[in-house]
């Protein structure tokens, strides 16, 4: 089915991705995925190639460009090729949007020219070793001490923490204020007592610098406040539902690009002295998978569209997350099926993609919180 949603010109900014992708990610990976972290050079060549900081006004350094379609444009290119590691999509449409919408006038001047540039690289701190979608459970602590702030406690799970300069931590600063107790502190490179763990050892995904972050007694500027005091639940719960939605658009992308490698590999792959594509399990399960993405992909076009207009809401935003991931992962468990013996091969983009794609119902809200919002919006 033709697709409505893109312009001439969305789909202009389509080939400028692919070609990026082409020169400057695809040569590399094998590289970062055997040193376990991409390489700073490539941050500094998206923003020379205008890819980060779309929705950032012009003045500091972005495209001035608010049309989420752009953003959702290099969700499926990204999604397509499976280069999670160059985490791009974090930066742009998960942290991007509270340096835009939260930070004073001076935090922005401050951080999103390196933001845009590629000179500063971003992370957002929530996940603890016992806090991961309960975020009431937070246990990092922020004191007042008049001019600063004085952090303590660790994060786990943080994606771009190596090479992160600028981290969004959410940190209890009124003790007893529950849900309503928390704040969002930027922590900077260089700031004394801000040590990095570990990069974490992961079963896919081996170039994306995933670690372990500490905060002993870091001295944080009162300016560095991100928002307001005590307002990290409410800013957190505003902005997931881009983080959601992105999620899902890569993820239908995967899903397709693999169906589509799939589909080349049955017509050329013969068993019994005839190629796959003749024995009937094959064509349906190809026509199974065909139609879960073409209509996964009309429900998710839809919610680009929504979004786009500013309305998308949380509970379509968190169907739109489960429903496009838990497909990417029936896509990529069943693909791998009819490459046989070498699906299981790392060679194979297949054995790759069912690693690195594994997390999608995981990170960014679980499946079964993403169907807790759900459920709730129905049953209150």
């Amino acid at each position: 089915m033709k697709r409505e949603l893109y312009t001439a010109d969305h789909e202009a900014f389509r080939e400028i991705a692919r070609t990026f992708l082409a020169k400057e990610v695809l040569p590399h990976y094998e590289q970062w995925e055997k040193d376990g972290i991409v390489s700073r050079d490539v941050w500094r060549a998206a923003g020379r190639q205008g890819l980060l900081g779309l929705a950032v006004d012009e003045e500091y350094g972005g495209g001035g460009n608010r049309d989420y379609r752009y953003a959702a444009v290099l969700a499926e290119e990204f999604g397509r090729a499976y280069t999670p590691g160059f985490a791009i999509g974090l930066h742009n449409d998960m942290i991007g949007p509270y340096l835009t919408s939260l930070a004073t006038e001076e935090q922005k001047r401050r951080w999103l020219p390196g933001f845009c540039s590629g000179e500063i690289v971003t992370a957002i701190a929530m996940t603890e070793p016992g806090a991961g979608s309960d975020l009431q459970g937070i246990r990092t602590t922020a004191e007042d001490h008049g001019d600063h702030w004085v952090l303590n406690g660790s994060k786990t799970f943080i994606s771009n923490g190596i090479n992160a300069d600028l981290v969004i931590v959410v940190a209890r600063t009124t003790p007893e204020g529950g849900a309503h107790g928390m704040s969002l502190l930027v922590v900077e490179r260089g700031m004394e007592g801000f040590e990095r763990g570990r990069n974490l050892d992961k079963i896919g995904q081996k170039s994306q610098d995933t670690a372990e972050l500490f905060f002993d007694d870091v001295r944080v500027p009162k300016e560095n406040l991100l928002g307001e005091l005590n307002g990290a639940f409410l800013h957190l719960m505003t902005n997931l539902a881009q983080e959601r939605i992105t999620i899902a658009v890569a993820a239908v992308a995967g899903a397709e690009h693999l169906l589509e490698i799939t589909t080349r590999y049955v017509k050329e792959r013969e068993a019994f002295g005839r190629p796959l594509a003749k024995l009937q399990h094959v064509r349906f399960e190809i026509a199974e998978m065909a139609t879960e993405c073409a209509v996964t992909r009309t429900f998710v076009d839809r919610c680009i569209e929504e979004h786009a207009n500013g309305s998308l809401d949380a509970v379509h935003a968190s169907m739109a997350k489960w429903w496009a991931t838990e497909l990417q992962k029936r896509v990529a468990d069943r693909c791998l099926q009819l490459h046989g013996g070498y699906g299981y091969m790392t060679e194979y983009p297949i054995a790759k993609a069912f690693v690195d794609g594994r997390i999608q119902t995981i990170y960014g809200g679980t499946t079964e919180i993403m169907k807790e919002i759900i459920g709730r919006s129905l049953l209150a």
